[in-house]
């Protein structure tokens, strides 16, 4: 059983910054078992991928993220982080960890964490 804990979010003005972090635990998970990642759902929208990292170590992103988002992962600990930089308004979500199981599919969720960028 992998359970997944958020940390970090908050409110933070334009142009600010934040880091997310995501602790697994559970018998069977490393970095090569499961990929990991964030996704965000703003209100009205569905949810969307921000980034993920897969079992090889390829990380992908979001167009809308992409130099200004930062997956990171720390294997000793079976935590990733996301750092956001120059934060905008349409950034405000909520922010939910993910990981995949390779082998079967199956997924797991973070409970989500509220970011919320304004002035």
């Amino acid at each position: 059983q992998v359970q997944l804990v958020e940390s970090g979010g908050g409110l933070v003005q334009p142009g600010g910054s934040l880091r997310l972090s995501c602790a697994a635990s559970g018998s069977i998970f490393n970095r090569y078992t499961h990929t990991m990642g964030w996704y965000r759902q703003a209100p009205g929208k569905q949810r969307e991928l921000v980034a993920i990292i897969t079992t090889p170590g390829t990380t992908t992103y979001a167009d809308s993220v992409k130099g200004r988002f930062t997956l990171s992962r720390n294997n000793a600990k079976n935590t990733w982080y996301l750092q956001m930089n120059s934060l905008r308004p349409e950034d405000t979500a909520v922010y939910y960890c993910y990981a995949r199981r390779q082998t079967t599919g199956y997924e797991n969720w973070g409970q989500g964490t509220q970011v919320t960028v304004s002035d």
